[in-house]
């Protein structure tokens, strides 16, 4: 019997590519078919680079190159045969979508082929043995919804991909649970490609469990989906869940793998990824040691090379700067011996000894590395995909707006949203470097373009289900402060409410960016008259101080002596006239350039 396998497609394949099995009537035996799904995109923080050798990113399996080779254009059907009468037909199922194929495979596109699956979908749906429904069905369904992904049109895919995780039988053995396992691993990956990120997670979940109960906790192909599953919780940011699963992969591989393997390699090198978005830097520069020491063992040299990039970025996390030089210097040297000068991943170390130098002063060194990387991405190699330049743009504007060129940062990020924009599965990359633009457009006076891309990147959050997240809520402070400058107190009230309840739940009522909206929340019921709801606010702020953070901070007399103004002046008069936002906005939120650069360090994002 065949076992339950985690088919992933590698980022150096042609995306959203269909291969199709051969069909043949249910009536004669059949191979088990494999179903391929779409690649989940990247996530938001850096992941450590695809396996080929394995890696700790996983990878769908690559087509064969004998389905994926050009074949002749097939011979069009018969027309009667797509007549609606014609689908009783049982044999004219497995024919339209041996022709989709086909079809596929000659390179005449999508189109055609969206037909005949449609129809085959239809045909087999009325040819249903006892009105059940065959593994025949489910199969087409799955190149149906492919084919839907690959014109773009995710949203026809997932109902596609839903009725067909509805047809198998899970106590009909291994065919029925190989069909659900990969409807549900398609759909989350559909939903990854609509940004839709919570959903994806749900859906690689459900796919999960059914493969741990056909092949048991310890299989080697359990351990490939629990690796792609801890991606995608990188990418939600949900990074405990993430070491857990991680941990798990890990247990799995060094069960059936030789010590110091490759796929051990790749899974150090994603904990060490998300022990450094945890801040646990040490274990992250241990697990990259280990990783470091299987890849030079098996003689993977690149692969090395990108370890030590990962490793020089522990390094400058510490402080550790003329190791991270180091690091930097050997992985360059490698890249560009073996890929080129001008590759993307030579611009990459630039970017990275960029942003060491700007931290250490070293602005003339800084300059001169970011005009290299730049002069890289303005002339890509073949091959360079639109992601890796955006995100090379995207992390050199933030070392530009850092030595205070905030409008040559801006040009960057509108340059790295133009080659995202039109890109699956991008929405919240797109989101993080709006909120970005946001912050430098209120930083240099631009208010009203701030709240555009504050609304813009608030609405793609959204969307893809991110609104209960830290970030989310730290992007709604900064929109409510656009619209205060503005004077739209109402809106920048609401806004600073969503922003307080979100960060009261995230990340605990004692942390300084929640405190901070509690004091914006507070300065703007005063404006619109409000005194008591400012008065309550103030004072819930000063009692967390007093009781559980100290008075040694200096916001404490601040907000003590706006509260005194306060309560003097409702004894007076409760409907006297407010005092200018301008003195009341909490001075943390109008942090300086300088400032912003400590916090959210792991989201890539600047307050």
């Amino acid at each position: 019997m065949p076992g339950l396998v985690s088919v992933k497609t590698p980022p150096e394949a042609t995306p959203l590519r269909i291969s199709v099995p051969e069909i043949e009537p249910q009536s004669q035996p059949q191979p088990q078919p494999q179903f391929q799904s779409q690649p989940r995109p990247e996530p938001a923080v850096p992941k450590t680079p695809n396996k080929k050798p394995p890696s700790s990113s996983p990878s769908r399996s690559k087509p064969s190159p004998t389905r994926s080779a050009k074949k002749p254009p097939p011979d069009s059907p018969n027309p009667l045969l797509l007549s609606d009468a014609s689908l009783d037909n049982p044999d004219l199922g497995p024919f339209l979508l041996k022709v989709a194929r086909d079809t596929i495979a000659s390179g005449e596109g999508p189109g055609k082929a969206l037909d005949y699956a449609i129809r085959a979908s239809k045909s087999f749906e009325r040819c249903a043995v006892d009105g059940e429904p065959s593994l025949d069905l489910v199969m087409s369904l799955h190149v149906l919804a492919a084919i839907y992904c690959s014109l773009g049109r995710f949203d026809e895919a997932v109902p596609a991909l839903e009725r067909a995780i509805k047809v198998p039988d899970l106590s009909k053995g291994m065919d029925h649970a190989l069909a659900a396992f990969s409807g549900y691993m398609q759909l989350g990956d559909t939903y990854s490609m609509l940004g839709q990120v919570d959903k994806s997670i749900a859906a690689y979940e459900d796919g999960l469990k059914i493969q741990i109960e056909a092949l048991g906790e310890t299989d080697p192909r359990v351990g490939e989906t629990c690796r792609y599953l801890a991606e995608a919780n990188v990418q939600a940011m949900n990074f405990d869940k993430a070491e857990e699963l991680c941990k798990k992969t890990l247990e799995i591989h060094r069960a059936h793998s030789e010590p110091a393997s490759i796929e051990e390699a790749a899974d150090r090198r994603l904990m060490a990824l998300i022990c450094e978005a945890k801040g646990d830097y040490e274990s992250a520069l241990e697990h990259l040691v280990l990783a470091s020491m299987a890849m030079i063992a098996n003689g993977q040299e690149n692969e090395v090379a990108a370890i030590d990039v990962s490793i020089g970025n522990i390094y400058m996390s510490l402080c550790r700067f003329d190791e991270a030089i180091f690091s930097y210097q050997k992985a360059l040297t490698v890249f560009k011996s073996s890929k080129g000068d001008n590759h993307p991943s030579v611009a990459s170390v630039f970017v990275r000894l960029a942003d060491l130098y700007n931290r250490t002063g070293k602005l003339r060194e800084s300059k001169s590395y970011c005009e290299n990387a730049l002069r890289i991405y303005a002339k890509p190699v073949p091959g360079t995909t639109p992601e890796e330049i955006a995100s090379g743009l995207t992390e050199i504007s933030a070392i530009y707006e850092s030595v205070d060129e905030p409008e040559e940062a801006l040009k960057l990020l509108q340059k790295a949203m133009k080659l995202l924009e039109d890109k699956p599965g991008q929405q919240s990359t797109i989101a993080g470097i709006e909120a970005r633009m946001g912050v430098m457009f209120y930083m240099v006076g631009r208010y009203e373009e701030a709240r555009n891309s504050f609304e813009s990147a608030v609405a793609k959050l959204r969307a893809s289900g991110e609104r209960k997240s830290a970030f989310f809520g730290v992007v709604l402070n900064q929109m409510g402060l656009a619209c205060v400058q503005l004077f739209k107190i109402d809106e920048a009230a609401e806004l600073f409410e969503e922003a307080r309840g979100i960060l009261e739940q995230e990340c605990g009522p004692c942390n300084q960016d929640t405190l901070g909206v509690y004091s914006n929340l507070a300065a703007t019921y005063d404006a619109m008259g409000r005194v008591d709801d400012a008065i309550e606010n103030l004072e819930y702020v000063l009692k967390l101080r007093e009781e559980k953070l100290g008075i040694a901070n200096p916001d404490f007399e601040d907000e003590k002596n706006r509260l005194a103004e306060l309560l003097k002046e409702a004894g007076r008069a409760r409907n006297k006239k407010a005092k200018s936002l301008e003195n009341l906005i909490d001075k943390n939120s109008r942090r300086t350039k300088k400032d912003s650069t400590k916090r959210w360090p792991g989201l890539g994002f600047r307050i």
